[in-house]
Formats: structure tokens, sequence, C-alpha cells
């Protein structure tokens, strides 16, 4: 059967906004989302009811509730669905693909319990080895405004990472590629929790100093945690890295960011992320991150913070305090991150 349509796999934000790319670069597009309602209302009124109500999805952009239809349709497929069900979604999308597809995903997390990134994932529920991850400074709502943005397509396989940037690829977003699978999941993850601390220094009012202090320090803690894990430092220096980091730790378009300043100012995480609506991905990750860091000793004194504040119960202001407090070791700025020493 011919393959001539593009997949997606998650009917949220982002695989809205997706959606509407790629359906305006010329592709027709198969979007998969579990609730009936939704896809009706995209396939009559070309909106989706839930998210970005304002923004027209071209015509040849078409719903469903059948993944066995987006993988009869599509040759490449683009995973989007939040952490706490990609594998279940994973596993069911394995009844219905082959070795032919390309299955690349763009969910900033990593499974607790497993540990497993979701490119690991895709290929232990499904037969595809044609894997890839997609990441950057990438707000959904700025994306769908046109404003210029840029994304990295990380895979093994080049061949994956070329047909996905022509996909993606438009007068308004560029697509550069790379390698480092592991760095690129890595950074997409670990900014969250960065953008969580941004958001509480922020609801906290203090100023410039507070956050340059936690983005600087916290990369060196995703260098570090990179590299025990296998990816390449430089990764983080680039889209994936800093440039998500600035993205979600500076806007409030960032549900991370929201989250932390709204526990800064005392509601309880339950209460916020009820309220957005969507997944802050952050905080299940700074449970994973921290959980696997006291378990493998690397020192991850911001994650720790972070922790502390959601699961631990302690206040903002005592987070920040036992940040600022703890043992001070003799040691260079970079001195356990291998590629950035002087």
């Amino acid at each position: 059967m011919r393959r001539d349509c593009i997949g997606i796999v998650g009917g949220g934000s982002w695989g809205t906004v997706l959606a509407w790319l790629i359906g305006n670069n010329g592709h027709p597009v198969r979007i998969w989302m579990r609730q009936a309602d939704v896809a009706a209302g995209i396939n009559a009124g070309h909106r989706n009811p839930h998210y970005h109500t304002d923004l027209v999805l071209p015509e040849n952009v078409v719903a469903t509730t059948d993944l066995a239809e987006v993988a009869e349709a599509a040759d490449v497929i683009f995973v989007v669905v939040p952490s706490t069900v990609f594998r279940d979604v994973s596993r069911a999308l394995g009844d219905h693909v082959d070795g032919g597809h390309i299955l690349v995903h763009g969910t900033n997390g990593i499974e607790r319990g497993t540990f497993q990134r979701m490119s690991e994932i895709l290929k232990a529920e499904t037969c595809c080895k044609r894997v890839g991850v997609f990441s950057g400074p990438n707000l959904a709502k700025e994306l769908a405004r046109r404003s210029p943005s840029a994304t990295v397509v990380a895979s093994t396989h080049d061949a994956v990472s070329e047909r996905v940037a022509k996909v993606l690829e438009s007068p308004f977003f560029r697509v550069y590629t790379h390698q480092d699978v592991i760095g690129v999941e890595l950074g997409g993850a670990l900014k969250n929790v960065l953008a969580i601390a941004a958001g509480i220094a922020d609801g906290l009012g203090f100023g410039v100093n507070t956050k340059a202090m936690l983005l600087t320090r916290g990369m060196v803690e995703i260098a570090r945690f990179g590299e025990h894990l296998g990816a390449k430092s430089y990764t983080f220096a680039g889209l994936s890295g800093i440039g998500d980091i600035l993205a979600s730790c500076f806007s409030p378009l960032s549900r991370n960011y929201q989250l932390g300043v709204r526990l800064a100012k005392g509601e309880a995480t339950d209460a916020v992320m009820a309220d957005l609506g969507e997944v802050a991905e952050g905080v299940l990750t700074s449970r994973t991150v921290h959980e696997y860091a006291v378990t493998h000793d690397i020192e991850m004194p911001i994650v720790r913070a972070v922790h502390g504040l959601i699961y631990g119960g302690l206040s903002a202001e005592q987070a920040l305090k036992d940040l600022m407090t703890r043992r001070q070791r003799q040691r260079g700025e970079f001195d356990d991150v291998k590629a950035w020493k002087p």
C-alpha cells in the first residue's frame, strides 16, 4: 500500500500545531487521538475544540481514533503523547507498524522505574528500528504564530533525520540534524526541571542574578548527567540544550515555568496541574532523575531542590536556602564535566 501521508499520534497542544505545520507544508496528515468528539470536531470544523481553538487546520489534516488507519496511511509517524502514557500508546501502535515506518517522538520525559528514554520505548514496543527524536525551543503557541523558530532532529540513521527534516522545515521553521539521540532526549527532558526552578525564582521575586545562577549551574548538571548516560556534552550547547532552556525558563507560555511561579506562591502542585490542563513533564522528571541520581551518586543539587519542593514538603524559600547553603566542595566550575574542562 502506498503511504503518502504523515502520521501524528497525539492530539494535544503540540500534536495540533504539528498537524497544522505539516499540513501547510503540503503533506496530507492523519492525526490520532483518543477522544472521538475531538476528532469529529477537527474533521467537521478544521479546528481542535480543546487546543489552539483559533488555529485553522488545513483541509488535508484528517483526525481519527484508529491507530491502524494512521499506520496504513503514513510512512513517517510523529508520537507526541505524555511520557506517562507513552509506553501504552507505543505498544498499541506496535500492532500496526512494520519495519518500513519511521517513528519520531517529541515527548520530553523519561519513564520512571525503567529509566528508559522515549526512543528506547519505541524500539522496545514496536518492530521499528528507524527511530528518532526532535526537540528544541519550540513553544507551540509561538510556532502557531509563525514566529521564526528552529528544532533539532536526532537519529542514529541519517536517512531518518533527513526525511523528518524535509517534512518539518518551512520558511519560519528551520530544522537541524544530529546523531546524539541520548543528548537531545536528555536536554529536552531536564530543561523542564530547570524551567520549574526558574519559575520559582521569579515567583519569589528574585532578579536576573538568581535565574542566571540557576540556569548556568543547571546546564552543568545536565551535562554531568548526560555524560554519565553516554551523551555528548556539546549537544547541550545546542537547540535541545541551551536553546530549549532559554525558551522554557523565560516564557510564560511554558507550562513548567508557570508551575514554578505558582508553586513559589504556595499553590499545591496537583491544583496547578489541574488548572493548567496539560502535562508539565518536569514534575515527574524531577522525581525520576532525582531517584536515579541518588542511586548512582550523581550530584544534581538543583534537581534535588525542585524534587524537595514538589515531593519532599519543602517550601520554595527552604528549597532555595538548602541549595545556597549546601556543603562547598573545593573544585573548579567544570571539573566533573569532562568535555568542558579548560
